[in-house]
């Protein structure tokens, strides 16, 4: 697995292929939009079955990450659970091995996101509205005030996928997005969907040009965003 170099606001980061970001220097660690229990919650309200493994996949690629780096302090930057009755409904070994995992960490904190406002306590960590470390903030959604004001902001919500075409075959890839001064992480869950990275809802937090760090199979290729392909309709808003 290649990651790729980013400096951002004075910060050494790694842009991870499993959609992670790391930081060596604070030995941390941040995933978005994990979404646990989408499955199930998709299930109930459609009647549609999905298979019911989107919370073990999910946690046992954050598990591998763990367990590659040892991070200090790992930050779920928001809407780690699906929805609020998610904890209820998490299968038991699920459960236990989110409680080891989180164990196995000295700091773990848990953003508060527009799915999951009450993150569960019941596997520990602390929960936070943000977290500035500096040079560094971290926040679920992208604070649009802040415009003239991000340098250094990190956040999720949006799961931006970069959709172009490579030798006349259409990809759609999960993406990082970043100016140098603002960066959107992709979602780490593996039942979300996601927002193109030309959409204006994406492309209006950027003060001009902006970048894509686009997830391959085992590395991540950097691309400006004007080389990506719009949808030709509107696309699915991250839900």
């Amino acid at each position: 697995m290649s990651s790729i170099a980013l400096a951002f606001n004075g910060a050494a980061l790694q842009a991870r292929p499993d959609g992670a970001l790391w930081w060596p220097d604070a030995r941390l660690l941040a995933v978005a939009d994990l979404h646990l229990e989408k499955g199930s919650w998709y299930g109930a309200r459609t009647g549609q079955l999905l298979p019911p493994y989107d919370t073990r996949t999910t946690l046992r690629r954050l598990a591998r990450c763990v367990e590659q780096l040892r991070p200090h302090c790992v930050v779920c930057v928001g809407d780690s659970f699906h929805d609020t009755d998610a904890a209820q409904r998490i299968d038991a070994e699920d459960a236990a091995a989110l409680a080891r995992l989180i164990g196995s960490v000295p700091d773990w904190i848990w953003l508060i996101g527009n799915h999951d406002p009450r993150p569960p306590r019941a596997w520990g960590g602390a929960v936070s509205h943000e977290l500035a470390l500096a040079p560094l903030a971290f926040r679920h959604e992208a604070d649009r005030t802040l415009l003239a004001n991000c340098d250094g902001e990190v956040s999720g919500h949006y799961h931006p996928v970069a959709v172009l075409t490579v030798r006349g075959r259409g990809l759609r890839r999960r993406c990082f997005v970043t100016d140098g001064r603002r960066l959107v992480l992709p979602s780490f869950g593996a039942y979300t969907g996601g927002l193109n990275a030309r959409d204006p809802v994406i492309a209006e937090l950027f003060d001009g040009d902006y970048d894509v760090l686009a997830l391959g199979a085992s590395t991540v290729h950097r691309l400006p965003s004007r080389i990506l392909r719009p949808d030709p309709a509107l696309a699915e808003v991250a839900e």
